[in-house]
C-alpha cells in the first residue's frame, strides 16, 4: 500500500465525510443573478460511490465542483454549507482551500485530452500536485506514480508516464489522469462523465480500474454521468437532478427497479430508437483498398466500403481502431498513401488543397465537441452566415433569411441568430455545428461521435432531428461512433474497425445479431447493460478477460 502524504482521520466505514446543506449557486445573468442549484442537500460516507445523474443543465457538474468548494467564473455560492470531514470549506480562506483541493479532494474531468498540457511529459503532470503541496521529493512522487499505473492496469508502467499526452490512447490517458488524482491519496474523489468519450471496450477498463481504485483505498466518490448503465455498475446510491433541484435519491438497485417519480422513468425509457430496414440503393461515396499513414506508422491498411445514397454507414471499433483517421482521409484532410476516394463515380483527389469547390461542398463533418468546432467569439450569425455567403454568395438580408431557414431546419428559433456558443445548451451548440454542415448543402456528412458528449435526452433529439433531416433532404451519412445503441438509432449498415483494418461489415440487424468475427462479439459483450452486477459478471469472465489482455498488449506498442 502507498503511504499517504499527509495525516487524516481514522477510516471508519459509515463515517460522513462530505455534508452539504440547502445549497444554493447562482449564475451571473446579465447583472442578475439567477439559481442553477436550488437548495440540495446531501451527504457522503467514506468508501462510498455517490452518483448524480440528470439531463445538461441539470446542475450535476456545479454541485460536484462545489464540493470542492470551488465555483466557475460567473458563479457564486449564495446560500448553504459545505463540510469536508469537519470543515466548512465555504469559511476557508481560498489558500486553505487550495491546499485540500489535489490532496484531501480530487477531481477527474471528462476530457483527459484537454486536461493534460501537450507539451509536458505524463509523469511530470503526475507528479506536480504530490510534489507542490503533498511535500514528496521526485524520487517519492515518481515512485508513487508508477505504482498507481500499475494499480490502474496501464501498460508498461515504469515507462509510460515518459510518453507524451497525444503519445497513448484515450483510455490510457484518462487512467492516468484518475492516477494524477490519486497520488496524494485523497479522502474524496468528483469523477465528472469520466468514460463518457471512450468506447466500450476502454470503457469496461476505466470502470473496473475506477472501481477498484475506490474500493482497495477506501475513497469515497462523486460520480457525475449521464449514462444510467454506468451508474449503476459504480454507485452505492443515485441522486437524480433536474434544473438545480433533487428529483430523487435512493440505493442504486432500487433506483433502476422501481423509480418514483415520472421524470426518472423518463431517463429510464429514451433512447428506444430503432431504424427500420430500408432497400439498398446505389453507392454514392465508394472507398476502395485504401492506405494512410501517420509519418512511417500505418494507420488504415486496405479499406474498402460503400457508402449507399441515402442511408447511414455506422463507423464502429475501439479507441486507436481507425475511425476518426478514417473520416480524416475521406474529407482529404489527411491524404491517403494509397487507394482511391470516388464521389458520385469522380476519383477525389487526396488532398484537401487539390480538391474541386463543389467536391469541398460535398462532403462536410460534423465534430464530436461543439465546443472545440465552434468559435466562441463569433455568434451564431457568423458561425452559420460565413459557410453561405462562401458557398452560395448571399451577403447581408439575403444570407440572414437564409440563416434563419437553417436554424429553424434544426429546430432552432431566429433569436438564436444572435447569440455565442457560450450562451447555448450542449444540444443547441451541436444543432449549429449540423446547421453550418447543412449550410453547403453537401451530398455526405461525416459525424464524429456527435452525440457522445450529451446526456441521453438530447441525444434521443439530435438522433431524431437527424433522421429527419435525412428523410427530408435525402442526404447521406457516415456515424462514428462508440454507442451501440445510436448504432440500433440511425444505422442501416455498420462497419466494424480494429488497428486500422476492417474486420467486418454488413446490414444492421445481420451484423448485430449474428457478429461472426471475435471483435466483433467482444465489441458488443462490452457494452454496458443496466445491471448493476454487469461488470462483476464481465470481469470474471474468461473470454473478456483474455481480450483485455490482448488490447493492453497491442496498446503498449503505440
Amino acid at each position: 500500500m502507498i503511504s499517504k502524504p499527509h495525516d487524516t482521520a481514522a477510516r471508519h466505514t459509515g463515517e460522513v465525510l462530505l455534508d452539504i446543506r440547502d445549497l444554493v449557486v447562482e449564475v451571473d445573468n446579465s447583472g442578475a443573478w439567477q439559481p442553477i442549484v436550488k437548495g440540495i442537500s446531501m451527504s457522503l460516507r467514506r468508501g462510498e460511490v455517490l452518483g448524480l445523474i440528470g439531463e445538461s443543465g441539470a446542475g450535476k457538474s456545479t454541485l460536484g465542483l462545489a464540493a470542492l468548494g470551488f465555483t466557475r467564473p460567473g458563479c457564486r455560492i449564495a446560500k448553504g454549507s459545505v463540510s469536508f470531514n469537519g470543515i466548512d470549506l465555504l469559511r476557508e480562506s481560498e489558500g486553505a482551500r487550495r491546499q485540500i483541493r489535489g490532496t484531501r479532494i480530487a477531481y477527474v474531468a471528462q476530457s483527459a485530452a484537454t486536461s493534460f498540457n501537450p507539451a509536458h511529459r505524463i509523469i511530470d503532470q503526475t507528479i506536480e500536485c504530490a510534489m507542490r503541496l503533498g511535500g514528496l521529493t521526485r524520487q517519492e512522487a515518481i515512485a508513487q506514480a508508477k505504482a498507481l499505473y500499475a494499480e490502474m492496469q496501464l501498460p508498461n508502467p515504469n515507462e509510460i508516464g515518459e510518453r507524451y499526452p497525444h503519445q497513448v490512447s484515450g483510455g490510457q490517458l484518462q487512467r492516468a489522469m484518475t492516477a494524477m488524482a490519486m497520488i496524494c491519496k485523497p479522502d474524496l474523489i468528483v469523477f465528472d462523465e469520466p468514460t463518457t468519450a471512450l468506447d466500450v471496450t476502454t470503457q469496461v477498463e476505466v470502470l473496473a480500474s475506477v472501481r477498484r481504485i475506490v474500493t482497495d483505498h477506501h475513497t469515497a466518490a462523486l460520480y457525475i454521468t449521464h449514462d444510467l448503465a454506468v451508474v449503476a455498475q459504480l454507485a452505492h446510491r443515485i441522486m437524480v437532478l433536474r434544473h438545480g433541484e433533487l428529483v430523487e435519491e435512493a440505493a442504486t438497485e432500487r433506483m433502476l427497479n422501481h423509480p418514483q417519480e415520472a421524470y426518472t422513468r423518463s431517463l429510464w425509457t429514451v433512447r428506444n430508437l430503432e431504424k427500420p430496414e430500408e432497400a439498398p440503393t446505389q453507392p454514392i461515396l465508394n472507398v476502395s483498398h485504401v492506405d494512410a499513414h501517420y509519418g512511417d506508422f500505418k494507420v488504415l491498411e486496405d479499406i474498402c466500403l460503400d457508402l449507399p445514397r441515402g442511408r447511414t454507414l455506422a463507423v464502429v471499433g475501439e479507441s486507436g481502431s481507425g475511425k476518426s483517421t478514417l473520416a480524416r482521409v475521406i474529407a482529404g484532410l489527411l491524404p491517403a498513401t494509397s487507394g482511391t476516394i470516388s464521389l458520385n463515380g469522380t476519383a477525389l483527389a487526396s488532398s484537401l488543397k487539390q480538391r474541386a469547390a463543389g467536391q469541398l461542398r460535398g462532403i462536410q463533418m460534423i465534430y464530436q465537441s461543439a465546443d472545440a468546432a465552434l468559435n466562441p467569439r463569433h455568434t451564431v450569425m457568423d458561425l452559420v452566415g460565413r459557410p453561405v455567403t462562401l458557398h452560395t454568395g448571399l451577403k447581408g438580408q439575403a444570407c440572414a433569411r437564409r440563416v434563419v431557414e437553417l436554424l429553424e431546419m434544426v429546430e432552432l428559433s431566429e433569436h438564436h441568430i444572435t447569440s455565442f456558443p457560450s450562451e447555448l445548451s450542449g444540444g443547441q451548440k451541436q444543432r449549429v455545428s449540423i446547421a453550418r454542415a447543412i449550410a453547403t448543402d453537401p451530398e455526405v456528412f461525416i459525424c464524429d461521435e456527435i452525440t457522445s458528449g450529451l446526456d441521453q435526452l438530447v441525444q434521443e433529439q439530435i438522433l431524431k432531428l437527424m433522421l429527419n433531416l435525412q428523410k427530408e433532404l435525402d442526404k447521406t451519412y457516415m456515424f462514428i461512433t462508440h454507442d451501440i445503441a445510436t448504432v440500433n438509432a440511425i444505422a442501416d449498415n455498420v462497419v466494424v474497425m480494429q488497428r486500422g483494418r476492417i474486420v467486418q461489415q454488413g446490414p444492421k440487424h445481420e451484423l448485430l445479431s449474428s457478429p461472426t468475427h471475435p471483435y466483433t462479439r467482444a465489441l458488443l459483450a462490452a457494452v454496458p447493460q443496466m445491471d448493476p452486477h454487469w461488470l462483476d459478471g464481465i470481469l470474471n469472465d474468461s473470454t473478456a478477460s483474455l481480450r483485455r489482455q490482448e488490447a493492453l498488449r497491442s496498446q503498449s506498442g503505440l
